[in-house]
């Protein structure tokens, strides 16, 4: 089993300023100590974009010392909200292709993972040039040959999710990376992504999706405002994913919750039997 924990969009600001009102730095450290604490066996911690908020290099430093001591592999996304170059200057041991863009893949025991790069500096939206696209087409093509199994991970979902003000920032060469990725469809089990602020799960063109609550702030939940993206303040949360050769398992953590633990077990296990025997 490949234990894969999925994190996005802590929008980092430098050390003592705040966004809306919240210091980002708090959910991300709560989240690393939490998985510390509980999942430092995970094969990998990814975190899939919006860094920081502004981009700036201090913001970029402060992630970095905030991550340090974060037990798991990690292996990280820039979205939008990012600068390629301060994020490289933050992070040089976090890979790269060939013509700098901050995607790689990296082959585990349950198949080829790929990490994707979505930005476009100067623009919300996500942007796939036809390099990258030439990238991801040899890489799914290699494992076509190898016969593995590929998981996506990009910060922009190439599809709508009916949030109006999030669709319109989506990934916007959607035709073209839709043309890249269907011949390969049945290959690719999972695509995880960011930028929404929500959690969503369902399909894309048959393969599994999900994304999940962000650290600092949400999107709310409206299906009706067209204007801008509205905001709350939903807790953030992390997924673990267990995935095994038949099976790929989610689960979603609200690692700040604090509610009461009690025993659901109220009744002898043998009443119950009694009451709802077996058909």
């Amino acid at each position: 089993m490949f234990k894969l924990i999925h994190l996005t969009d802590p929008h980092f600001v430098p050390p003592g300023e705040t966004l809306y009102g919240r210091d980002p730095s708090n959910p991300l450290a709560a989240a690393v100590a939490d998985i510390n604490e509980n999942h430092a066996d995970a094969d990998l911690v990814v975190v899939t974009g919006d860094l920081t908020h502004w981009g700036e290099a201090e913001a970029f430093r402060h992630l970095q010392r905030t991550l340090a001591p974060l037990a798991p592999p990690l292996r990280l996304l820039i979205g939008n909200h990012d600068d390629r170059s301060r994020f490289a200057a933050a992070f040089p041991g976090q890979p790269r292709d060939a013509d700098g863009f901050v995607q790689s893949a990296l082959r585990t025991g349950e198949g080829r993972m790929l990490f994707l790069d979505t930005v476009l500096e100067g623009t919300d939206a996500g942007w796939y040039c036809e390099t990258r696209l030439a990238w991801l087409g040899d890489q799914l093509d290699q494992a076509a040959a190898k016969d593995e199994d590929v998981f996506l991970f990009m910060h922009h979902p190439p599809f709508d999710v009916g949030v109006a003000p999030m669709d319109r920032i989506g990934l916007i060469q959607r035709d073209a990376f839709r043309a890249v990725v269907e011949p390969h469809r049945a290959r690719i089990r999972h695509l995880f992504f960011g930028h929404l602020h929500r959690p969503i799960f369902g399909t894309w063109r048959g393969i599994g999706l999900s994304t999940i609550r962000a650290l600092n702030h949400q999107v709310a939940l409206d299906f009706s405002t067209d204007g801008h993206a509205p905001g709350c303040f939903e807790p953030p949360a992390y997924a673990i994913c267990l995935i095994e050769a038949d099976q790929l398992v989610i689960h979603v953590h609200d690692f700040l919750d604090e509610s009461p633990r009690f025993s659901l077990d109220d009744s002898p296990v043998d009443d119950w039997a009694n009451a709802y025997p077996a058909a």
